[in-house]
């Protein structure tokens, strides 16, 4: 058996999900299941809010343009928040939806802009980041949004991180070319929390990249012999992590 029903619709809702419980939708929720996917009378869908768990509901129109879902049956529990941090600096706004959501997909837990010395796109819409994260959770099966902080300056994250948290350095210019062997010496933080931090487009500036060598929570590693867009780097990253540290184990 699958363990995710791929073949039903999925959303998100922002409403107490247990059974017999009903679910009011806004416009574009119900815009989207009665005119998008014309769903009718009695369809049956599945739901998450993030906190407890995915459930099976059935719509029950209450008008010509207008419905509820009604809550019948739990389908999964709540998975746990992943401990993974992904902390980047903003892209531009097609290249920064896709990397969102394919941090999501691969397990990130809270996504953290960084503005950096060559930081191009700093003006973040974290509504649409949000958006974003939403959308690809119900796409993929994911039970856990992850959280999204505001925007930081670059001196203030690691003026103030925790010294019990390691943090992943992607950088080109990192000694070891092994980044397997590299993650394997990470002892992650209480909870299992790791962080992995990617630069803007065209690496760090020399002075970053002296900040975060002299700190002992960083381990700087190297993503291969050729140089990666921001946002397929997220990609590797990530994935590196989840198989080493992660629960790809």
């Amino acid at each position: 058996m699958a363990i995710h029903d791929f073949a039903s619709q999925r959303l998100m809702v922002d409403a107490p999900l247990a059974p017999g419980a009903d679910i009011e939708l806004d416009r574009e929720q119900t815009n989207y299941l009665l005119n998008v996917l014309r769903l009718g009378d009695g369809a049956a869908i599945l739901v998450f809010n993030g906190r407890d768990g995915e459930w099976r509901v059935h719509l029950v129109l209450t008008g010509r343009k207008s419905c509820r879902l009604r809550v019948d049956l739990q389908t999964r529990p709540q998975t746990p928040q992943s401990a993974i941090r992904y902390l980047f600096a903003p892209l531009k706004r097609a290249r920064l939806d896709y990397m969102v959501q394919k941090a999501v997909e691969l397990g990130a837990g809270h996504l953290q802009p960084v503005l950096t010395r060559r930081t191009i796109a700093e003006r973040v819409n974290l509504d649409r980041m949000r958006a974003n994260a939403v959308e690809a959770a119900e796409q993929c099966g994911v039970l856990s949004i992850p959280t999204i902080g505001d925007p930081l300056k670059f001196g203030d994250v690691v003026a103030s991180w925790p010294a019990d948290i390691p943090l992943v350095v992607c950088d080109e210019e990192a000694e070891v070319a092994d980044p397997i062997a590299m993650l394997s010496r990470v002892a992650p933080g209480p909870g299992g929390s790791v962080a992995v931090l990617i630069g803007p487009e065209g690496g760090f500036d020399p002075a970053e990249r002296e900040v975060l060598r002299a700190k002992p929570f960083t381990t700087a590693i190297s993503l291969g012999p050729r140089i990666m867009r921001a946002d397929t780097a997220a990609v590797a990253a990530l994935s590196l992590v989840n198989a080493v540290l992660g629960d790809w184990r």
